[in-house]
């Protein structure tokens, strides 16, 4: 096997011999060959099964040559939005258009199109009447039945319509794009392809489909709201490779859109093998006079341990994409993937992270997942830890160990998130010891995401008294081992079941805190949540009951706005937020406000001091923009959130409520 980048040229197909190749996979990336981009890893794994595979990397697509630069392949074209889904990449929650694409030559917007995956599939189609078109990655992946579309505000059908793809490998697809590449091989029609688990074909009748769950058909779910809970549900309950079973939605007569199980997840042997595949580990030498690609500059030195997460949150996509199921790499798999890091001429000495979707999860749940899969209406962690939770890091220990033992290797950081409440419930107090020893840097990112118990539940986030827990055990282990580090919480605004009154609580925690977080994300309602099936049903699709969604911009912005409540910038929407909150009595000059009132405010005195009406009230901390606690009320003590005055932010939460 040649150790080079996959052909994008005529021309590197000549010096590979290539006359036609078997696959051309068509990316809204640029091409970077690393283990962290799915297309690098689906063409490496067809490559190692005897395909050749050629790239080409956003395609100009309003030109038909543009798709033709490497000839007509023998199976048929892949196609992928790449490591984004495209209109995430291009837009913000408040659908602007963003400055930069981290996956993008320079970070230059513009190199791919809207719903790239449609586009693409349709140029290929243009031109190649009858070639096989397989379809994968996050945004066919999220979008494989009727979706919910933020950007439209309308329900959409299945992209493999839209597209007019062949077939959707969804999911990590290592394995179903092989079974695809051997039939497609063998002679099988690719209408005929409808055997293999992780895919998603069209059905003409249902003579081949045994045992499914018939989804209510798309014209029910367009017109009513309840039947597209219903159906998100019963999706939402058929994605464990164990137990699913194949899934029926009808469009019209003679078309249906059916969804095998899931494939299932890689054994550890099978994910080593992966990860040790000829990667290149950087983008394509001709991005370099562009200023290379920007989204490798984090992923370079860092290291991949795992897939899947138990974690179960509303609001993300992995229980459809990963799925729960934990899936690790074995230590001799990574600790030979950072023989090739520490040695790279760039390597400063810093691993920059050890981990996947959750860094700490390094084994199934429970030892029942592994021949029975995950439990269908129970969750691992959430509301409280499943007795048959198996808390260990004892793996993760010595494989961090192990990393930080090598040479030329200053520190080992990790990055990709803790999961708190799991961490927190661990009787074993030797990671988190170790975590502040030797794995942060300086701060530690971590998801409480809220502070209302009523908002968190809807969000599958354990209640409030459990990050509180570990803020308290955070610092403790700091002062132990003599470290001044600190927690940077990651703060979400406006999900589902965030009311005026649940926004102003979280500031009044965060006042009593004293900090102020630089970054809050908006709920961005991605295809393929729960929290989404929220957003546009306004239920609950586990219990179909109503829940309030703040929709309104003007809402969404004051919701936000309560969070950085310090922000001048913010003062008008803080003012009429609490004015509809019916919480003035947050306007003053009392240690417990949020602001003071402006001159002539009819809330009380003249203000006498306070650029924009700001001024740093006792109490209030000094304004800055912070995640050190410095300047902010509680100091710089090893927490940037400060000391938490505990019974006064639970009096003020409680006062918010009443």
């Amino acid at each position: 096997m040649i150790r080079d980048y996959l052909p994008i040229s005529k021309e590197d197909m000549k010096n590979r011999g290539i006359e036609q190749l078997d696959f051309v996979y068509v990316t809204g990336d640029a091409y970077v060959d690393h283990p962290s981009f799915g297309p690098a890893i689906i063409s490496r794994v067809l490559e190692a099964n005897g395909y050749q595979v050629g790239i080409i990397a956003q395609p100009d697509w309003k030109e038909e040559e543009s798709i033709q630069i490497l000839g007509k392949p023998r199976l048929g074209f892949l196609v992928s939005a790449g490591n984004m889904d495209t209109m995430v990449n291009h837009y913000t929650v408040a659908k602007k258009h963003r400055k930069m694409d981290a996956y993008s030559p320079g970070g230059v917007m513009g190199k791919r199109p809207d719903r790239a995956t449609i586009v693409y599939c349709n140029l290929i189609r243009k031109v190649y009447k009858d070639i096989p078109i397989v379809t994968g990655g996050i945004e066919a992946s999220l979008r494989r039945l009727a979706h919910y579309d933020y950007w439209s505000d309308k329900v959409k059908r299945s992209i493999l319509l839209d597209s007019g793809a062949d077939i959707i490998s969804y999911g990590m697809g290592e394995r179903s794009i092989v079974e695809i590449a051997e039939a497609l091989a063998s002679g099988i029609a690719v209408s005929d392809i409808t055997f293999i688990p992780g895919t998603v074909y069209k059905a003409k009748n249902l003579d081949s489909v045994y045992d499914a769950v018939i989804l209510p058909d798309y014209q029910s779910i367009l017109a009513s709201k309840e039947e597209f809970a219903r159906s998100f549900y019963k999706q939402y309950c058929n994605t464990d490779p164990f137990t699913a079973k194949p899934l029926v939605e009808k469009y019209k007569e003679n078309e249906y859109v059916v969804q095998n199980p899931p494939a299932k997840p890689l054994n550890q042997a099978e994910m080593d093998r992966v990860y040790a595949l000829p990667f290149m580990r950087d983008y394509h030498p001709s991005y370099e006079a562009q200023g290379g690609i920007p989204a490798i500059e984090e992923l370079k030195f860092s290291l991949v341990s795992n897939r899947g997460c138990f974690g179960g949150c509303s609001f993300c996509a992995l229980t459809f994409h990963q799925g729960r199921m934990i899936q690790t790499r074995s230590h001799e798999s990574i600790l030979q993937e950072a023989q090739h890091l520490i040695w790279d001429k760039d390597f400063k000495g810093y691993i920059n992270d050890v981990g996947g979707p959750t860094a700490n999860f390094r084994h199934t749940a429970c030892e029942k997942q592994k021949t029975k899969g995950v439990c269908v209406n129970k969750q691992c962690l959430f509301p409280t830890p499943c007795k048959n939770l198996k808390i260990d890091h004892s793996d993760y220990l010595i494989l961090l160990k192990k990393l930080r033992e090598l040479p030329n290797v200053k520190k080992v950081f990790i990055r990709s998130g803790i999961r708190f409440d799991y961490l927190i419930n661990d009787k074993d107090h030797t990671f988190m010891k170790e975590l502040c020893e030797h794995h942060v840097s300086g701060q530690l990112k971590v998801a409480p995401e809220h502070i209302s118990d009523s908002v968190l539940k809807l969000m599958g986030k354990p209640s409030n008294d459990v990050y509180e827990r570990f803020i308290k055990a955070y610092k403790k282990t700091n002062d132990e081992v003599g470290k001044k580090q600190f927690v940077v919480p990651y703060l979400m605004s406006s999900h589902p079941g965030s009311t005026m009154k649940e926004a102003v609580a979280l500031a009044e925690y965060l006042r009593d805190l004293g900090y102020m977080p630089e970054q809050v994300q908006d709920f961005y309602p991605t295809p393929s949540t729960i929290s989404t099936c929220m957003y546009y049903t306004e239920l609950d699709p586990r219990t179909m009951e109503k829940v309030y969604v703040p929709k309104n911009p003007h809402e969404k912005a004051m919701q936000r706005a309560l969070i950085q409540y310090r922000n001048p910038k913010n003062y008008e929407l803080v003012v009429e937020a609490l004015q509809k909150a019916g919480r003035t009595d947050l306007i003053g000059f009392d240690k417990n406000c949020l602001i003071r009132p402006r001159n002539n405010d009819r809330y009380g005195q003249n203000n006498q001091n306070g650029q924009n009406g700001q001024g740093r009230a006792k109490g209030m901390g000094s304004g800055k923009n912070t995640v050190s606690g410095k300047g902010a009320k509680g100091g710089s003590n090893g927490n940037s959130i400060g000391k938490p005055k505990k019974k006064k932010a639970i009096r003020n939460v409680h006062k918010a409520k009443k």
